[in-house]
């Protein structure tokens, strides 16, 4: 298991580095592409296979990276069409274009994906120098970059004329959020400018909202791994968007669409509910301002007002969300009685979970790795003894799983039961050691950079 650990952390680092990423793009790309012409040439017989393989290798200046090539923009007004400040790329594109990430058949290619700010309306178009489809006088063709891209939108919710998509922009300025509105959060620039953020609430019941929506989530599919679009006709979805607030060139209030949350409300017995937190993007542009903080605590403050809310969770979130949430929680334990320093000291209690999902409605879970958190940010780094407390205390945990699965291994030899094979896949005690220490450093380094946050 540690030899498996320390592989899943080097192939961590490698996927981060992005010329290994695109190294590995190319070559998944080249092998399909040399197996489809050597099987054309084979099947036609028009040319000899070595022939073709050395027009394969003309074209490697074809194979484009995706993350590169499709440009994305939110248009405020028509002068913004031209203006290449506000471009931004895709964190990954695998859910569109395959595991390659890559586009084949052009020279000097560029995707654009243009969306109005506020009601977001949808453009796509292409723009290149040359196309591999005349290269090769038609006998190889050119991804069809639109239609694949198209494949993941609602249907008919897009424009591939750019002056009928312009249009929408002069209705643009009569674009309103959707639903209740629930918070207000104002970000100061350090050059004393300020920029106003609004989070709404809103439900299934608006059909236009749903409309609306369907084309927010197309940027979950460039954004977000794993993902996918949620079922609208789902009536236990709840929806938290995020606009910013700002002045036109006239002078009058718009919106742009600036991020979004789901919450999936789960039934909970007898006549109560577990809201869970499903997906979560705030879109580049906004990105780096503190909205995803707000609207954690925005929905927190939703729901905590709530008395048949048993408490809140958050399915599969990502190292950063965890971070995020760490962070949100950490900061409003700490205004609770049993999150004080005395009682931290004195170690995890029933105390803590009781207070915090009652007041907050953490689960126990979440409230354990809090309460970690919380002890580190008490704890004096240079007195060895209480410093050797805090490390012995979290890695107890951290081995609760590997003692749990050593005393089940000891119930099925009791019971004369074939152990050989797992018993082959534990870990020595030398590996687990060597485990349950990287396991360790890696929890308090991010608990380090929360703490950090914490005292900014």
């Amino acid at each position: 298991m540690a030899r498996r650990r320390g592989f899943r952390l080097q192939l961590r680092k490698r996927k981060n580095n992005s010329i290994y990423k695109r190294k590995c793009r190319k070559r998944l790309l080249f092998r399909r592409y040399n197996y489809i012409h050597i099987l054309r040439a084979n099947l036609r017989g028009c040319r000899k296979t070595s022939t073709k393989m050395a027009q394969i290798q003309e074209y490697q200046d074809l194979v484009l990276d995706a993350l590169e090539t499709v440009e994305f923009k939110l248009i405020r007004d028509k002068a913004d069409i031209n203006n290449d400040a506000l471009i931004f790329h895709p964190a990954m594109a695998h859910q569109i274009f395959g595991e390659s990430e890559t586009i084949f058949g052009y020279q000097g290619l560029h995707v654009r994906v243009l969306y109005t700010a506020g009601p977001l309306h949808i453009y796509l178009g292409i723009e290149y120098e040359k196309r591999v489809n005349e290269i090769s006088d038609g006998e190889i063709k050119a991804d069809d970059v639109v239609a694949t891209i198209a494949q993941s939108l609602p249907d008919g919710c897009y424009f591939i004329n750019l002056d009928e998509f312009l249009k929408t922009l002069d209705k643009a300025d009569k674009f309103q959020p959707f639903g209740e509105k629930l918070s207000e959060y104002t970000q100061r620039a350090d050059d004393g400018s300020e920029r106003i953020f609004e989070i709404y609430q809103c439900d299934y019941k608006m059909s236009s909202f749903l409309k609306f929506f369907a084309r927010l989530q197309t940027f979950i599919l460039w954004f977000v791994d794993a993902a996918s679009y949620i079922d609208t006709d789902d009536a236990q979805w709840c929806y938290f968007i995020c606009y910013e607030k700002y002045k036109n060139k006239n002078g009058s209030f718009q919106y742009a669409t600036a991020g979004y949350t789901t919450v999936y409300e789960y039934y909970a017995y007898p006549q109560n509910k577990r809201p869970r937190i499903s997906q979560m993007i705030v879109l580049p542009p906004f990105q780096k301002l503190g909205l995803a903080t707000e609207l954690v605590k925005t929905i927190y403050k939703f729901y905590q007002s709530q008395k048949n809310v048993v408490d809140i969770t958050v399915e599969d979130p990502s190292e950063d969300f965890q971070r995020l949430r760490n962070f949100v929680d950490a900061r409003l334990c700490l205004d609770l009685k049993c999150f004080a320093r005395e009682e931290i000291s004195q170690g995890f209690s029933k105390e803590m979970v009781r207070e915090a999902r009652e007041a907050l409605k953490l689960n126990p879970r979440q409230v354990r790795k809090v309460y970690e958190l919380l002890r580190l940010f008490y704890t004096n780094l240079n007195d060895e003894k209480e410093y050797k407390a805090y490390r012995l205390e979290v890695k107890k945990r951290l081995n609760a799983v590997y003692y749990k699965q050593i005393k089940d291994l000891q119930k099925m030899e009791r019971y004369k039961m074939d152990t050989e094979l797992l018993r082959a896949r534990m870990p020595n005690n030398k590996q687990r050691i060597e485990q349950l220490q990287e396991e360790y450093e890696l929890i308090e380094q991010d608990y380090k950079n929360t703490i950090n946050k914490l005292r900014a």
